[in-house]
């Protein structure tokens, strides 16, 4: 065999400026190996070996660049983090074994015992419980505000505040934040603002150019969008990566798996695609159960009737691929809707290529008291639906099929 069989791979393929943000999910950030794959090459590997004790020595030492371990980093994540970061337009990414190993990470790797955090209410129930009880038990403190509104952020603010924390559209119903005035308040604070993209999508949104420094992903959503493996991503300066982010990942060990890296590669070639999709068929959904006698309130970003709709069209470029509403009857009326789909399937996941339901009273939130969920308006009737990739008029006619059971 050949030296050229211990050649070093490829310089990632180069990003042009002019290229759109689609081709950028097709082509950025491809590393290759001697053998010149068209198809990104997944390195299954735990280690890396030197031909030399010098070069161990060198690699380790830093200057010579090049893989050292796959819990530090991989030749496929890698791929995966170059690609995201060209998409979303930011300097740096890190990716993680799943979306909350990304949301832990971007919360405590900026802040240390003593320090504050402000953050919306509106949070997923793993996300509240990073704030409410894991953080505190690190000396950092947390204060949760009504999101919606910018006074209770700039009241929220203490001396020690160093972060602020939100997502937009929220789960699970799906109101939206002005990114760009909560970034505001955050800077004039000193603090940094992170913002979950997960329900918009960087198709639909970008946190970073309204202001946020970083934005975090659960890439088991639409990333992958096909419901086959976990994974999370952050995103930011290459000063935030490094300062609160690189090394924290490094010696803790949330590493995402390379198979997985390669699934969410192959999953991005086609994710403005899926997302457009999907958005088409959520806007259907929307307007085909708007005012539908048994639906209590409908919210979808992408309607006039929107409670932010002067926001999302200051901040989005289209709706989400999700859709909130109430079904009559409460539990009992959602559990006989939910019972009746023949198409949409029941799970506590989204961003699927399949349809799906989703009761966040008795999954993703239900650690939240009643009234807690009361006042985020999570009822016992409240359905989180998220479109997939069927014909449109097919989960229409399956969703007003399932109602005329409540």
């Amino acid at each position: 065999m050949s030296d050229q069989s211990f050649a070093p791979l490829s310089p990632p393929d180069p990003v042009r400026p002019d290229w759109h943000p689609e081709t950028r999910l097709v082509h950025a950030g491809t590393l290759r190996s001697q053998f010149g794959e068209t198809s990104e090459a997944m390195f299954l590997t735990q280690g890396f070996v030197y031909r030399t004790a010098e070069e161990c020595e060198a690699r380790f030492a830093g200057p010579s660049g090049g893989f050292l371990y796959s819990r530090f980093s991989n030749p496929t994540v890698a791929m995966l983090e170059h690609r995201m970061a060209a998409f979303e337009g930011a300097e740096a990414a890190r990716a993680t074994a799943s979306g909350m190993a990304a949301v832990t990470a971007a919360l405590v790797g900026p802040v240390k015992a003593g320090d504050h955090v402000v953050a919306a209410k509106q949070l997923f129930g793993s996300c509240r419980w990073i704030l409410e009880d894991y953080l505190p038990r690190f000396g950092v403190a947390s204060t949760l505000v009504d999101g919606r509104d910018l006074d209770q952020w700039r009241a929220a603010v203490r001396p020690s505040t160093r972060l602020f924390f939100l997502e937009s559209p929220t789960n699970p119903t799906l109101e939206v934040i002005d990114i760009a005035a909560v970034a505001d308040i955050a800077h004039a604070a000193g603090a940094v603002l992170v913002v979950d993209n997960v329900f918009a999508t960087a198709v639909w949104q970008s946190p970073l150019a309204l202001g946020a420094d970083c934005v975090v992903y659960s890439a088991t959503k639409h990333i992958d969008g096909q419901g086959r493996c976990m994974g999370g991503l952050i995103l930011a300066s290459e000063k935030f990566i490094q300062d609160h982010v690189h090394m924290l990942l490094r010696q803790t060990g949330p590493c995402l798996s390379p198979f997985n890296a390669w699934v969410m590669l192959k999953g991005l070639e086609t994710l403005s695609l899926r997302v457009e999709r999907q958005t088409a068929t959520a806007a259907a959904v929307a307007d085909a159960l708007a005012g539908h006698p048994k639906i209590e309130r409908l919210v979808y970003p992408g309607r006039p009737d929107h409670p932010q709709a002067d926001v999302v069209r200051k901040q989005m470029r289209a709706g989400s691929t999700l859709v909130a509403f109430d079904v009559a009857g409460g539990k009992a009326g959602s559990f006989r809707f939910m019972n009746a789909l023949k198409l949409a399937a029941i799970t506590n996941n989204l961003g699927d290529s399949k349809s799906l339901v989703t009761h966040p009273a008795i999954t993703t939130h239900q650690r939240l008291s009643a009234a807690e969920r009361a006042e985020l308006g999570i009822g016992d009737g409240l359905i989180r639906f998220s479109a997939g990739l069927e014909h449109k008029d097919d989960v229409v006619a399956d969703l007003l099929g399932a109602l005329e059971k409540v």
